[in-house]
């Protein structure tokens, strides 16, 4: 008979063995160990952006062993994704597929990190403990699936592959807000990132051009939120629309804002928004009024 241990241990190795020669060891730091890197198409490494402590003097070692230099191509920290161009990589790479299967994911289904150290493979067992829609990270990053992992991440395997049973790159997994849990950057969120990296060298986010502070009016259950504006970038959106020091933002397009402080507003300003319209309503000296603005593109760092 055959044995059943033995047999899900092979069906769990054989997909960390084909994913091997996709991934790489990530040197951005002095400080810590190799992270790890997905060879996302020919000549082009995807890794976690949180991980590059540097962002010249890059390097990556291949399954092969060879160690070969990088530049940076692109970095969203919203996404926390980076985009390495690898040097004299040649055409040796076997671009992964990045799968169209996270849709698919389902809450208790075993998935597999995989990355690279100096030394090796990594590769971490576990589950998906949760699945979700869409959302934005801390940073305004738009995320196309939330999916966290029950498994405890190698941090050298951080900017590695998630794999399910049959082996498709479902992401990259990276740790999560102040370096805990295992999250999932979806195939399709890398996707949309690198095609903007290689066209632009940066991911678009939409720009205000001003700066805000959570405001609380009133008291008890029925108080309202909003944001005063405490600074504003000359000619930027909002000085052009003609907000003013002092004004509180108590709505956008008509619908109050919930009280989620900055980031309600910073989730707004994805990729998509650029070039939108949106109408800002506020307090100017405890009288209501609107201002309409066109959504720009936040200037590079």
């Amino acid at each position: 008979m055959t044995d059943p241990f033995a047999a899900l241990s092979d069906r769990v190795a054989a997909p960390v063995e084909a994913a091997g020669p996709r991934l790489v060891a990530v040197h951005g730091s002095d400080r810590r160990p190799s992270s790890s890197g997905i060879l996302w198409f020919p000549g082009l490494v995807v890794t976690a952006a949180g991980t590059l402590e540097r962002e010249d003097d890059l390097a990556v070692t291949l399954a092969d062993g060879r160690r070969l230099p990088a530049v940076l191509a692109g970095r969203d920290v919203g996404t926390d994704i980076a985009l390495l161009r690898v040097q004299g990589a040649g055409e040796g790479f076997d671009a992964p597929g990045p799968g169209a299967g996270q849709d698919g994911v389902r809450v208790g289904q075993l998935l597999l990190a995989v990355g690279r150290a100096e030394e090796g493979p990594i590769a971490t067992l576990g589950t998906a403990a949760m699945v979700g829609g869409p959302w934005h990270s801390p940073r305004g990053g738009r995320i196309d699936r939330r999916i966290r992992l029950d498994l405890a991440l190698d941090r050298a395997a951080e900017g590695g592959a998630v794999l399910d049973g049959a082996g498709r790159v479902l992401g990259m997994a990276v740790l999560g807000a102040r370096r805990r849990g295992t999250l999932v950057i979806p195939s399709a969120t890398i996707a949309r990132a690198v095609a903007a990296f290689e066209a632009r060298g940066r991911l678009s986010r939409g720009y205000l051009g001003l700066a805000m502070q959570p405001l609380r009016m009133g008291r008890g259950l029925d108080a309202a939120h909003g944001l005063i504006v405490v600074g504003l970038d000359p000619g930027g959106p909002a000085e052009r629309a003609g907000v003013r020091l002092g004004d509180v933002i108590v709505a956008w397009d008509g619908v109050p804002l919930a009280g989620g402080g900055v980031r309600e507003v910073l989730e707004r300003l994805d990729p998509d928004s650029v070039g939108r319209r949106v109408a800002l309503g506020l307090l100017r000296g405890g009288d209501p009024t609107r201002v309409a603005m066109t959504i720009g593109e936040r200037p590079s760092a």
